[in-house]
């Protein structure tokens, strides 16, 4: 007999099969046990068929998603209580809850759509080019999400404060906050949401942020971080920083 499961998801190399008749729930419990992380909902992510296509929704109540195709050409913010349709042969899922990383990825039997060229960039309801970066701004952005681009096949990093950042810059924790709010205001400025909100979010909610989106369309990648490492070695500078 033929297979006809429609597509899995995959997380941390553990595979789990799609069933037209029922959802597969992601959180703290149900069918995708993510983590024991007390900041994640007990079910937040749930993929669903209907009429035809597969659905992501999310069914917490504060932690938003950023997911993207496999080219970071497509890039959607995903609310609570949003849902998106799942049309990729292969589509990324990153979330933060608490001060942790996490990542996953559906993949259908069935695409409805090939990927998308890597210049497009979708942003909520924006369609956005590349965004231009200082070498500070690049720097601080690596800085912040140095553990999930080192992590390898691990599904979950966690990302560091920002005095940690700092201190990996080599920078006084007054310098990192002024940048940090350029780039945020920067990118906010293009669309992006998630990156301002109350007092109690700006400290931890919009790195996190911050650092998925950057990831998700590629403002920095595995490669840059040579230019983190320049800067530990004796009498190296970055050009123009």
């Amino acid at each position: 007999m033929a297979d006809t499961t429609p597509g899995h998801v995959d997380f941390c190399g553990e595979i789990y099969p799609l069933d037209h008749e029922r959802p597969l729930v992601v959180g703290r419990e149900g069918d995708v046990i993510v983590d024991d992380n007390p900041y994640l909902h007990r079910r937040f992510l749930e993929i669903r068929e209907h009429d035809g296509l597969w659905w992501l929704r999310n069914v917490g109540g504060q932690i938003a998603a950023t997911v993207t195709d496999p080219t970071w050409g497509v890039q959607a913010y995903l609310a609570p209580g949003g849902h998106i349709p799942i049309v990729f042969a292969t589509t990324l899922v990153l979330f933060s809850a608490g001060s942790t990383t996490y990542e996953l990825s559906i993949h259908l039997e069935a695409p409805v759509f090939d990927p998308p060229p890597a210049e497009l960039v979708v942003s909520g309801e924006t369609t956005q080019g590349g965004v231009s970066l200082t070498p500070d701004q690049r720097l601080l952005l690596l800085a912040l999400a140095e553990p999930v681009l080192r992590r390898g096949d691990r599904a979950a990093s966690t990302l560091p404060s920002s005095s940690q950042a700092a201190e990996r810059l080599g920078w006084p924790l007054t310098k990192f906050n002024r940048k940090l709010d350029n780039v945020c205001q920067k990118l906010a400025r293009t669309g992006v949401q998630g990156l301002h909100g109350g007092p109690d979010q700006l400290a931890s909610n919009r790195r996190l942020r911050l650092v998925e989106y950057a990831i998700a369309v590629r403002l920095v990648a595995p490669g840059d971080l040579v230019l983190l490492d320049l800067l530990a070695a004796p009498g190296t500078g970055i050009p123009g920083s």
